[in-house]
């Protein structure tokens, strides 16, 4: 019998589920003539592949592509190009010229990402959902030893979805979402005693979630590339660099402390959408496409929620110009409400306090100060006409 390595009365066994390329693979379910080659996601509807009488199916190249949109995700075969996700598309087409090119289809990784979320709770309940494709799920009080429960997570997850995933388990959230992306894709990756120095000290600082790039820059400048230097960084030389907080998460990091708790459900602060633009519109000659835009962000924030049950009062716009300068605005309503209307209605208010002199490069709109449905009195939320004109 192979030894537990977390098996004593007092570990905490905390999970990171991570879906392996989760975006691109959903797409390969979709398209399995795909598998195997370099396909990024991140096209318009333009990219949609056509489909010949014969069944054949066409599919857009990145080869030519004229535009200013950003890489969604892609599968590991393009990362091998050096495509990876938050690229822009230019880029990406210079690196690799032949990969498949597919639009982004968010309904659909919506769905999947219920059914593997749905699938992982009949086997382990304890989850603390952390996005689309991540989880964090706590097995602490199960019974089953650590490796054969992983592997039923695994199956569980590939029965409900045809998609694999990779886990990554240890006594703390820190370690296990360091752990879950050293043995991508279909991973399974056991921090046990030993395994700090071992496996997770020669790793780039950059690796530890909440080293950011600015951080890691600065941490550079001082002569600390991996978290092995960052155990061995004296106390003094962190705080002089960083502030005593920092200072003291850095430290423990090094060490693999880590005491967050698996939290099962939180409230969001708020809900947003927003959408940069393949090409900078002028305010005047391109308000048709602005408005349009403006009206379809907030018909989207009204659909996302009602799905998740929420209503909110801090209504708030963000821009971005053509010289990158960013500026938001918001303002809080007398009554809460997730109508449309009133949403569009007040973000045209929030634009009316913005200077519009240069072209507008991002548009997002913001829903805050939530509160679940069920708290306010259905009389209370505002109700107004919907409006089709960007202000």
């Amino acid at each position: 019998m192979v030894p537990d390595p977390l098996a004593t009365p007092v570990q905490r066994r905390i999970a990171h589920l991570d879906m392996d390329a989760f975006y691109a693979s959903v797409e390969l379910l979709r398209y399995p003539e795909l598998r195997g080659l370099p396909v990024v996601i991140g096209g318009g509807d333009n990219a949609q592949p056509c489909t010949l009488e014969d069944g054949t199916r066409l599919f857009s190249r990145l080869r030519g592509y004229v535009g200013r949109g950003v890489i969604t995700t892609s599968t590991y075969e393009a990362r091998a190009l050096g495509v990876f996700s938050a690229m822009g598309t230019m880029k990406a087409a210079q690196l690799a010229p032949d990969a498949i090119l597919l639009p982004v289809d968010f309904a659909a990784y919506r769905h999947y990402s219920r059914l593997f979320k749905a699938a992982v709770a009949r086997v382990a309940p304890c989850i603390e959902d952390r996005g689309i494709d991540e989880i964090y799920i706590d097995l602490s009080d199960l019974p089953e030893p650590t490796l054969p429960l992983a592997q039923r997570i695994k199956e569980a997850v590939e029965q409900a979805t045809g998609l694999s995933c990779s886990i990554g388990i240890s006594p703390n959230k820190l370690l296990s979402k360091i752990a879950s992306d050293l043995d991508k894709p279909n991973g399974l990756t056991i921090i046990g005693p030993g395994d700090l120095q071992r496996r997770i000290w020669p790793l780039p600082v950059a690796k530890v979630n909440g080293i950011g790039p600015k951080a890691n820059v600065k941490l550079a400048a001082i002569g600390i590339h991996t978290i092995a230097d960052l155990a061995k960084a004296p106390a003094d030389l962190l705080q002089e660099h960083f502030g005593l907080t920092y200072a003291r998460w850095l430290m423990n990091v090094a060490q693999g402390i880590d005491d967050r708790r698996v939290v099962t459900h939180s409230e969001p602060k708020s809900i947003s959408r927003e959408t940069t633009f393949e090409r900078d519109l002028h305010v005047t000659r391109d308000r048709p496409a602005l408005s349009q835009v403006f009206l379809r962000l907030c018909t989207q924030l009204e659909s996302d929620l009602l799905r998740k049950g929420y209503v909110g009062r801090t209504i708030g716009i963000k821009l971005r110009f053509d010289d990158f300068r960013t500026v938001t605005r918001d303002l809080t309503l007398p009554a809460y409400t997730r109508d449309a209307g009133v949403i569009h209605r007040a973000a045209g208010q929030c634009l009316k306090r913005i200077t519009l002199d240069h072209r507008i490069r991002l548009l997002g709109v913001r829903v805050g100060s939530l509160l679940p449905g069920t708290h306010v009195a259905k009389e209370a939320q505002l109700q107004e006409p919907r409006q089709l004109s960007l202000y």
